[in-house]
């Protein structure tokens, strides 16, 4: 019975490659792609938004400048939603209050609105410190 012997070489090579693999796996693992990369500011956002689409949907100046204007019409219409959905909110709280306010007694009510003081300055508190 002939034994089929294998070069040195080929053993080497295949030692190599499965621990590149192994390599590639383990960085992917413990190194995935950072959030990090993409731009936090909306104007950086936006460029390399359009930056990208023009380059891989190949359009013309006249469509990118259309898709700038949709944009801006885009934009403008989900800060009127984000408003409107803002309102109905804080008229769903102060109805809350209202009608927590009617149920307490004299000597709650002062606690009720000092609660609710020191509730929302902590939240505004929390809303100018600087987003990471």
């Amino acid at each position: 019975m002939k034994r089929w012997k294998l070069p040195l070489a080929l053993y080497l090579f295949v030692v190599f490659l499965s621990g590149a693999v192994v390599g590639a796996l383990g960085y992917r693992t413990y190194n995935p792609p950072s959030a990090a990369a993409t731009p936090r500011n909306p104007d950086e956002f936006r460029k390399l938004y359009l930056k990208e689409i023009q380059e891989r949907v190949a359009l013309t100046d006249e469509q990118l400048q259309k898709v700038n204007m949709l944009l801006d019409e885009t934009k403008t219409r989900f800060h009127e939603a984000r408003e409107k959905h803002n309102e109905i909110v804080k008229e769903i709280g102060e109805e809350y209050r209202t009608q927590v306010r009617g149920m307490l007694t004299p000597e709650q009510l002062p606690k009720y609105e000092q609660f609710w003081r020191e509730r929302d300055q902590r939240q505004k508190q929390q809303q100018s410190k600087p987003q990471r």
